[in-house]
């Protein structure tokens, strides 16, 4: 029988279509049967230490010169702390594992290949000496396990304290989520760190002064670089020490972005620059404000302002941007009381509402462009997503006909919340038969796999299209009510994976070709790297060596390519045999390796990063 299971020939593994329901089965026996026992990873999330270098790596076979840049990853490091005042201290959910940022920087050589430099650095080491000195983390998390031991008032005095410390003042958070290079309108916080420092009783950590040619190579660096997290605040770091210098909320962009809640991952007009994001207020009145920042000033604008008792605060960790809109999805991660029970719980996780199938994702357009504010809304059956792929705008006969847009929007999607408990270090870690409560439900393992679908969504316009810009935007007039939404596709796992990415050229778009990280069953963690054909729904798997766990698949295009999948991926892998990480480079069109950068230790697994061309 064919399998997604490969040789490590090197020679990509293609599937179709109709293997979509064998190689999900396949997988869901994988689970059952306990095969990720024998995938090492434990080395991409203990005993990781930061490497300042810059350190000259390896390079087997050709990376091209036309991927040289920086390639800027983020993500949790270190999950324990030992010596504490309760000894050792453990972070619970991969997700609050404390900040650790990591860059490789592909250079030219004089022989015409290139050369790759690595180095890291740690993000939180204020709330890494917090937890030393106290035995408890501070303010707010995803997911951390409270102490069961910890008595009532012990719990209420604690809240009391986080709650009353001010967003402004939470510069030791931990923020590791994604990074945003040349990030718009936070001028006035850059560099602030320093000074929150010295008036504070933490250590100021030793600076490393930054040549323009440390190390003996140089890259073109962004003006700088901010990581973000799912609240508003984010940290500003030295684009290329890494160093943490600055620190600032969302209402440094706009005063009324006062909301605890925002989204990882803001969105940028491939035209412009100009980025969109959202704000979530909780309390009893529930209010999502989405903003735009604009590129060229700085300057900041609330595009639209939800306030409704149908719009309930809920965990939400991407959305979409089109030529003419922001999409917000709002999952059913509705968090309980209005929002308000995470002052209480002290983590996202377990202030969500149980899964209710009868709480719809609702889906709300708005008005990029000229001011309309929401313009059409939606609803598809309940379910959870950490990750929207992309939007596209056409127009067929039907639009045509109707004065509609078709609004196409990609996305990675469960059928409910059940994947956020597959991420504690217990289960990823195999500690106390956890991974085997997990994995060794049946529908809870269904229930944890991904879907790759595509809802097709038709929103009002004039009757009259026209040429508004260089995309064909129509212009929006009125809020109408719209069709109900079609989904044109649902790949299953492990066709379809998580930490989705395209050819950035595409953004906005019509796409093909998604890379995501798949789940075979093998590993704990995400086991291999996918190529998703949407048209005709053939993949191609990498053929990786067993125990050799990829990272989020980066794309950088060939600069003359006229193909979408002409370019290379980019994907931090660790060697769990070995406990080495490498620097992997895939041809995105074959999936075939073309080189690699050795780094001879573990790298921490991370969630996002970002290619900055030189």
């Amino acid at each position: 029988m064919a399998t997604t299971k490969g040789n490590a020939t090197g020679k990509p593994i293609i599937r179709h279509r109709a293997d979509e329901e064998e190689d999900l089965e396949e997988s869901l026996r994988n689970f059952r049967s306990a095969a990720y026992t024998e995938w090492p990873n434990e080395a991409g999330f203990d005993g990781l230490t930061e490497e300042r270098g810059p350190i000259k790596l390896s390079v087997l076979g050709n990376i091209p010169a036309w991927a040289c840049g920086s390639l800027y990853r983020t993500g949790p490091g270190v999950y324990k702390v030992e010596d504490t005042p309760i000894g050792t201290f453990y972070t619970t959910h991969w997700f609050d594992g404390l900040a650790h940022t990591h860059r490789f920087d592909i250079v030219p050589s004089e022989d015409g290949l290139v050369e790759v430099f690595y180095s890291s650095r740690r993000q939180a080491d204020q709330m890494l000496d917090h937890i030393k000195k106290n035995g408890d983390r501070t303010y707010y998390s995803f997911g951390q396990r409270r102490d069961p031991c910890l008595g009532l008032f012990a719990k209420i005095t604690s809240t009391w304290n986080a709650a009353r410390t001010r967003m402004e003042d939470r510069w030791i958070e931990n923020i590791s989520v994604a990074v945003l290079p040349d990030f718009p309108g936070l001028d006035v916080a850059a560099g602030n760190i320093a000074e929150r420092i010295a008036a504070s009783t933490a250590p100021k950590p030793t600076a490393r002064p930054a040549g323009p040619t440390e190390g003996g190579h140089q890259t073109r660096l962004p003006k700088n670089v901010w990581l973000s997290t799912d609240n508003s605040m984010m940290k500003q770091i030295d684009p290329r020490t890494l160093e943490p210098i600055g620190f600032a909320t969302q209402r440094v962009l706009h005063p009324d972005l006062k909301g605890p809640m925002s989204c990882a991952h803001a969105q940028r007009d491939p035209l412009t620059g100009d980025v969109y994001n959202f704000n979530l207020e909780l309390g009893r009145e529930t209010t999502y404000r989405i903003f735009h920042i604009n590129a060229a000033t700085g300057l900041t604008s609330i595009i639209a302002t939800i306030r409704r008792p149908d719009v309930k605060p809920a965990y939400i960790h991407s959305f979409y941007l089109s030529p003419s809109f922001v999409i917000l999805c709002v999952p059913s991660s509705h968090i309980a009381m209005m929002g308000l029970r995470i002052m209480w719980e002290r983590n996202v996780h377990d202030s969500i509402e149980p899964f209710d199938a009868s709480k719809k994702c609702k889906w709300l357009v708005v008005d990029r462009l000229h001011g309309k504010g929401v313009v059409a809304e939606f609803e598809t059956p309940a379910g959870f997503f950490f990750h929207t792929i992309n939007a596209f705008e056409e127009r067929d006969d039907d639009d045509m006909k109707d004065g509609t847009i078709s609004l196409f929007c990609d996305i990675i999607e469960y059928s409910n919340l059940e994947v956020m408990s597959s991420l504690y270090y217990d289960v990823l870690l195999m500690k106390d038969g956890a991974e085997k409560k997990f994995w060794g439900n049946k529908q809870r393992t269904r229930d944890a796999m991904t879907h790759m679908a595509r809802h097709h969504f038709r929103v009002h316009a004039p009757n009259a299209y026209r040429d508004s810009n260089a995309q064909n935007t129509p212009q929006l007039t009125s809020v109408l009510e719209s069709a109900s939404p079609v989904k044109l596709f649902d790949i299953p796992a492990p066709h379809s994976g998580e930490l989705p990415t395209i050819n950035p050229r595409f953004a906005t778009k019509r796409h093909r070709y998604v890379y995501s990280l798949a789940y075979r069953g093998r590993s704990t963690v995400m086991d291999g790297i996918v190529k998703t054909d949407t048209l005709t729904r053939e993949v191609l798997f990498w053929d990786n060596p067993h125990g050799h766990t990829p990272g989020e698949a980066i794309f950088v295009p060939r600069p003359e390519g006229t193909r979408e999948d002409d370019g290379v991926l980019l994907s931090v892998v660790l060697d769990g045999h070995r406990q080495t990480s490498y620097l992997l480079c895939l041809d995105a069109i074959t999936m075939q390796e073309a080189g690699r950068a050795e780094v001879g230790f573990a790298v921490a697994f991370g969630f996002h990063g970002v290619h900055v061309t030189s």
